[in-house]
């Protein structure tokens, strides 16, 4: 019998090397993030976040916390999104 490599059989299953569905920030946060915190986190007004890197450095701890181990492109589209949706600092 043959060996198959892991990706081969990968490929044979789904079709696809890139079948992996993309990342939505949307997605995740109302997925995992919100087993723990509700919107109003994001929009209170006495909410701890001053600025971006305090916004991403908090991000990074939930998921370490968590145990998401989000890749770093993953985790910054997040903080991208929240940014966008709640906190408004820009980049």
């Amino acid at each position: 019998m043959k060996r198959f490599s892991v990706l081969t059989l990968f490929i044979l299953l789904t079709g696809s090397a890139s079948a992996a569905q993309p990342f939505d920030p949307a997605t995740f946060l109302a997925e995992k993030c919100s087993r723990c915190h509700d919107e109003q986190v994001y929009t209170r007004p006495d909410h701890r976040m001053q600025n971006r890197q305090q916004l991403e450095a908090q991000v990074r701890r939930c998921d370490a916390n968590v145990g998401t181990r989000l890749f770093d492109e993953d985790l910054a589209a997040l903080v991208d999104y929240l940014d966008r949706q709640y906190y408004h600092f820009g980049q």
